[in-house]
């Protein structure tokens, strides 16, 4: 099911685009690929952030009742969903997006994987030609790490990871409180913005080991591949917060 409705569909629309657009080479191609996609997914992406961002802004209220229902867990899920409901959150919701959009960001990444160095014709539907395919990327050769493509992905990922939501909220809390996280009851959700600060600086050391040596050692061919892919998706995710930040959360977060 997965193979036949989600992976050969990307499949053939990314070969599909390379075909209509002939002059293209294969980094274009994946650049463009990923923002349509993106695009499809985004009233998903869109009600899953806004869904995380509210739960955010209610954790010091529910790490209140974690600990004064400490001893009662039944209570205490009851009060927090009680909290839920009466700021108009539902958190189930958001965790169903998100799984909705996993199997085809999954797929997308396969697809990319696949696509060098040559197209499966047997994958393709009858209306989609095997098109001409250059492996490259302004001169940059794709079947091969690259360095400046995994720094640029590293980079990239740090100014994501700087400018979301998540990592703003945490340091207006900051803000409020003189340059230190709040004490006592919130003592889980300090714990927690503290993790995100320092995923700032963990993942974009994850993103260029992963496309100049982790994925390279696995699938040699499709490395830079990936680190366009990645660094794409970043863009896309930190133009879609700044978007929801704009127009939906501006005064709220």
């Amino acid at each position: 099911m997965y193979h036949q409705f989600i992976f050969v569909p990307l499949y053939n629309g990314l070969v599909g685009l390379m075909d209509l657009l002939p002059w293209i080479d294969v980094g274009v191609a994946v650049i463009l690929f990923t923002c349509i996609v993106r695009l499809i997914i985004f009233p998903l992406s869109k009600s899953a952030l806004i869904t995380q961002v509210r739960m955010k802004e209610v954790e010091p209220e529910a790490n209140k009742i974690k600990a004064e229902y400490a001893k009662d867990r039944q209570t205490q899920g009851l009060k927090i969903m009680e909290l839920y409901r009466s700021k108009g959150i539902k958190p189930f919701s958001g965790v169903l997006l998100m799984i909705i959009q996993l199997p085809i960001l999954l797929a997308l990444i396969s697809v990319f994987y696949k696509i060098i160095p040559t197209i499966d014709p047997t994958l393709l539907y009858s209306f989609v030609h095997v098109p001409h395919t250059s492996p490259y990327l302004l001169g940059l050769d794709l079947t091969k790490p690259n360095i400046i493509l995994s720094a640029i992905t590293a980079l990239i990922q740090f100014f994501q990871m700087h400018y979301s939501l998540a990592s703003r909220q945490y340091r207006a809390q900051l803000a409020k409180n003189g340059g230190k996280p709040q004490i006592g009851n919130d003592f889980a959700s300090n714990m927690s913005n503290s993790m995100n600060s320092q995923m700032k600086y963990l993942l974009p050391l994850i993103a260029f080991a992963s496309t100049y040596w982790i994925i390279p050692a696995r699938f040699p061919q499709a490395a830079s591949i990936i680190a366009i892919y990645w660094s794409v998706s970043s863009l896309f995710t930190l133009g879609q917060e700044l978007y929801i930040r704009k127009k939906h959360l501006e005064n709220k977060v």
